[in-house]
């Protein structure tokens, strides 16, 4: 198996993911197959520590999110609802109140995906579902096999989704479709997904899926990090923003992460055919107060 350094591990004993990092690329694999990959507590608390572990490291160059099993992911855990620690309190205006904040912590682990220091590529077999379809809707880019289908399933056990699905879905996918599936809650397959724009391409297997991922994982990743990270910034803020908004910003970002030297590297790199060599991105540190100085 891959190596990872000891000091990049959030933790070595994960539970609900493998992670593996090979040639700046950080592949991470939801790997609780025999429960459909749903989504328990302590998947939030892993993913959580993963992300906040990849965007300050500036280790990798790209992240891809792969998943074990028939499915990629069956949504939320049902048991969830049915634990006292976890399930909401309905009973009271101050239960109710409380949802609130609840789902803020769960859909900014989910917005961590999308804020990540580098792109996040998804490769997609068997079932997306309910939660499942609100992680894979913050990646960059996403890959699935033909039997892969999508759906807003939370519609079908009454309740409505509420962790990015329905905010991020109309950015994708024409707004009437979005609807259909969120009222209906049924399944769209794989090549339904790539025509309205969900998925970039759908393989034969989900190893070719896997493989298409990891593939471009590696061209993203012998790319300048630096730029990269400025394409995703003006990539999400000109979804969000005006066009005029949008290029103010753009000349903000690149007057900030302009390089001569970047340039003629990757000039060069194409004219000698070779791959360039450009640094990784400057690790972030913790503000942390020393015993001494408080």
């Amino acid at each position: 198996m891959p190596h990872i350094s000891d000091d990049f591990l959030p933790t070595t004993d994960l539970s609900s993911f493998r992670l593996d990092l090979v040639d700046h690329i950080a592949h991470l694999v939801l790997n609780r197959p025999d429960a459909l990959n749903t989504l328990n507590p302590k998947f939030w608390q892993e993913l959580d520590q993963i992300l906040d572990t990849l965007h300050r490291s500036g280790e990798s160059r790209a992240l891809v999110i792969s998943s074990t099993g028939k499915h990629f992911c069956a949504g939320m855990a049902l048991d969830t609802f049915a634990d006292p620690n976890f399930a909401p309190n309905d009973r009271t205006p101050e239960g109710r109140a409380a949802i609130i904040d609840t789902l803020a912590q769960l859909q900014s682990t989910f917005n961590k995906l999308e804020a990540l220091r580098m792109p996040v590529i998804c490769a997609i077999q068997g079932g997306c579902v309910g939660g499942g379809l609100d992680l894979v809707a913050t990646a960059c880019i996403r890959y699935a096999s033909r039997e892969a289908f999508f759906c807003v399933q939370e519609i079908n056990i009454g309740m409505t989704a509420d962790l990015g699905s329905l905010q991020r879905l109309p950015k994708l996918m024409p707004l009437g479709i979005v609807k259909e599936l969120a009222y209906t809650g049924r399944r769209m397959g794989a090549q339904e997904a790539a025509n309205y724009g969900l998925v970039n391409a759908v393989y034969e297997t989900p190893e070719a899926t896997v493989t298409a991922a990891l593939a471009c994982a590696r061209e993203i990743a012998a790319k300048p990090p630096v730029a990269i990270w400025g394409s995703k910034q003006v990539i999400n803020y000109a979804r969000d923003h005006s066009v005029q908004d949008s290029l103010q910003q753009m000349g903000w970002v690149q007057s900030g992460i302009w390089s001569n030297q970047h340039v003629m590297e990757a000039v060069s790199a194409m004219q000698a055919k070779r791959a360039g060599d450009f640094p990784p991105l400057e690790p972030l540190r913790a503000w942390r107060v020393s015993d001494e100085s408080s």
